[in-house]
């Protein structure tokens, strides 16, 4: 083993980041199962892909409108007790959503319970983003944030072929009960972090104490080009939220192709962060980055046109390898050029734009294919996607000169 291999693993000798990790991992597979769960029992209910888009619309709205309190919080309070308590909302959510299922209540119920999911995110993202580099020495940082990504990635896999199994078996209030497991183990595991004694901010609570975060990232060019195109690329070319209607009524695989399908994306983010996570310093990250992003595009269109599951589960495994680059180059640089005293705000913001994309685009691909149909919504989504490339590039050129990360 080279001494660069050796050195992707000293980190892990951190307890407190152990802890963090495993807390995660648990946390991340139990709301991936519950995300196979809740497309696959809506869709059966209902038969509406709108349906599905309106999941990631509520589950957006909390993290859209408490960003800026969320990230004073963070910076203001323990960010570890934060996290605690966020997980103990998603277990109170998880055992809601269960009661929904078991007793076969209205679809606006389960609405309400994401919409609990969505609040406890909006302030357990900011406060778990800035409580890793108070555990971990800014020498390691870099690779700690390549390990939290292969871990989160790990269980993205792990969830949705587990959930996917448990639909196969049992009815969809098991998947609910084993994540309101999941957020209670976590919940347990961040309890045992002992971060080192920082004194959080005292800034009072104002409207200019909450514009620090917005007036950092718009004022970091090189921040706001990257987290714009992360934006974008997701919003435009995200199939995940129209996969039970591909694995339904395309692919026709049922609900372990719909585990398999959703497991392909985060596999192969995994796979490429832990390359990442052994390989020097990307030289030219702001080059690699965009062409990982036309590479999601490209991928994306694949996806939409294929009928065969596995050319599709490829195209699935080339976006989540695509995408791991964009997300590991983005969120290293915003906790490498971002002081501590305003990492919660940041981190909340960084939040705001990964929600929009995920969870707003969730629902314009729901939408634009109620409207048209699931084949156009993914590919002109792709296309979408290359396009913002383009412009990104044009508008930020400081990201098609940006070297090695970190410098």
């Amino acid at each position: 083993m080279t001494e660069q291999s050796w050195d992707a693993y000293k980190v892990l000798k951190n307890r407190n980041f152990v802890l963090f990790l495993c807390g995660r991992f648990l946390s991340s597979m139990g709301q991936q199962m519950m995300t196979v769960a809740i497309g696959y029992e809506l869709y059966l209910r209902t038969h509406s892909p709108l349906v599905l888009g309106l999941v990631g619309l509520v589950q957006f709205l909390p993290v859209f409108f408490l960003t800026l309190p969320s990230g004073y919080v963070a910076d203001t309070r323990s960010r570890r007790l934060i996290t605690f308590w966020m997980e103990a909302v998603v277990l109170l959510a998880s055992l809601g959503m269960a009661w929904v299922s078991w007793t076969k209540a209205p679809v606006p119920y389960d609405y309400v319970w994401l919409l609990f999911l969505g609040t406890a995110q909006a302030f357990m993202a900011p406060a778990a983003g800035a409580l890793l580099p108070q555990i971990v020495e800014r020498e390691y940082l870099s690779r700690a944030i390549s390990w939290n990504s292969t871990g989160f990635q790990c269980s993205a896999v792990t969830g949705p072929v587990l959930g996917g199994i448990l639909l196969a078996i049992f009815p969809p209030v098991t998947v609910y009960i084993l994540n309101a497991l999941m957020a209670a183990l976590c919940a347990v595991l961040v309890w045992g972090i002992r971060p080192p004694d920082v004194t959080p901010s005292t800034e009072k609570f104002s409207f200019k104490s909450l514009m620090v975060g917005p007036k950092f990232v718009f004022s970091t060019r090189i921040i706001l080009a990257t987290i714009t195109l992360d934006l974008f690329a997701v919003l435009l070319g995200g199939a995940s939220a129209l996969l039970p209607v591909f694995a339904q009524d395309i692919l026709h695989s049922g609900p372990v192709g719909l585990g398999c399908l959703q497991a392909a994306l985060p596999l192969g983010s995994g796979v490429m962060a832990v390359v990442i996570a052994h390989l020097p310093p990307f030289r030219k990250a702001g080059q690699t980055m965009l062409w990982a992003v036309v590479g999601f595009g490209l991928a994306t269109i694949v996806f939409g046109y294929s009928k065969n599951f596995l050319l599709s589960w490829l195209a699935l495994f080339l976006c989540g390898a695509s995408d791991s680059v964009s997300v590991i180059v983005r969120h290293s640089l915003v906790q490498i050029l971002t002081p501590d005293e305003m990492r919660g705000r940041v981190s909340a913001i960084n939040s705001l734009f990964i929600g929009t994309s995920n969870e707003l685009g969730g629902f314009e691909s729901g939408f634009v294919a109620w409207l048209f149909t699931p084949v156009f919504s993914v590919v002109a989504g792709g296309i979408g996607t290359i396009l913002a490339v383009i412009l990104v590039a044009l508008i930020w050129p400081e990201v098609r000169k940006y070297g090695r990360l970190g410098d």
